[in-house]
């Protein structure tokens, strides 16, 4: 079963027939239960392609949406509403042996999850995500240039909300995709909190806990510097989780959600499994 939290949004989802019929006869042995964390300039509809495929695996999957976003008019959001959101979704449901994935932003909050509620996780995941070492905010992961735009971006608007301009939307968070789905993502696109990117967060008991890990890189995701010892998603962030498991794959950050939702499931489920 997939539940996600919001209205959803569909798109046509243009993967390969051959492609998708050898993944559905490598029918998961394991089923599993996967709790999907969306990331920054999204909801939980990013998930709707890859809930679907996972869910016809065999597997139950869960996207909650968080303050701030989706439906939710209000943008005065903290780090903390957002974790504790999540976390009290799991919670009501009484879901137990979760993988829990995050998606870049969503890999913090997967971090300060876990410290909430790790009697219920199995396993994490994180998708291009934020692995932030203790004491750190999200900004600080940010270059220089992107950390000033933002901070700019932040002081000018009314409600404390940073808007991508759409150059940069195209050019790193969708650059694998054609220039009309491009357009129709970011008409969907809406201002990000920004007081979630500016806290520092407190992660000691993160770290302090024996939790499996998993790391999925897409190779061409252009919104962090490849290939930088200072920046990135891996090995920058990735190594950070001591022991883990590595998976690769094609891919940028939010266009290949829509346009391979066969493939990322199936990466999803390599590394959610036992």
């Amino acid at each position: 079963m997939y539940q996600i939290e919001q209205n959803t949004i569909n798109y046509a989802y243009p993967y390969s027939d051959v492609f998708a019929t050898s993944v559905r006869l490598m029918q998961s042995e394991q089923p599993l239960t996967f709790v999907l964390v969306h990331g920054s300039w999204a909801d939980a509809s990013f998930w709707n392609g890859i809930g679907y495929e996972l869910t016809s695996m065999g597997h139950t999957v869960f996207a909650p949406e968080y303050p701030g976003h989706g439906a939710d008019p209000n943008k005065n959001v903290t780090h903390e509403m957002i974790s504790h959101s999540v976390a009290a979704s799991i919670a009501s449901r009484n879901l137990q042996q979760i993988i829990l994935v995050g998606h870049s932003f969503g890999g913090s909050v997967i971090q300060k999850v876990t410290e909430l509620i790790p009697e219920r996780i199995r396993r994490l995941v994180f998708l291009d995500a934020f692995v932030l070492n203790d004491g750190e905010m999200v900004a600080d992961e940010f270059p220089a240039p992107v950390k000033a735009s933002f901070q700019q971006l932040r002081e000018n608007s009314k409600d404390d909300t940073i808007m991508l301009p759409f150059s940069l939307f195209r050019e790193t968070f969708v650059n694998l995709a054609s220039l009309g789905l491009a357009e129709k993502m970011y008409s969907m696109v809406s201002p990000e909190p920004a007081k979630p990117f500016y806290e520092k967060l407190d992660l000691k008991v993160f770290y302090s806990l024996n939790m499996p890990k998993s790391y999925i890189f897409l190779t061409e995701d252009n919104v962090l510097p490849q290939y930088n010892s200072e920046y990135g998603w891996h090995p920058h962030m990735s190594n950070r989780l001591g022991l883990f498991r590595y998976i690769q794959g094609h891919g940028d950050h939010m266009s290949t959600a829509k346009t391979h939702p066969v493939m990322l499931a199936h990466r999803i489920y390599e590394a959610g499994r036992d």
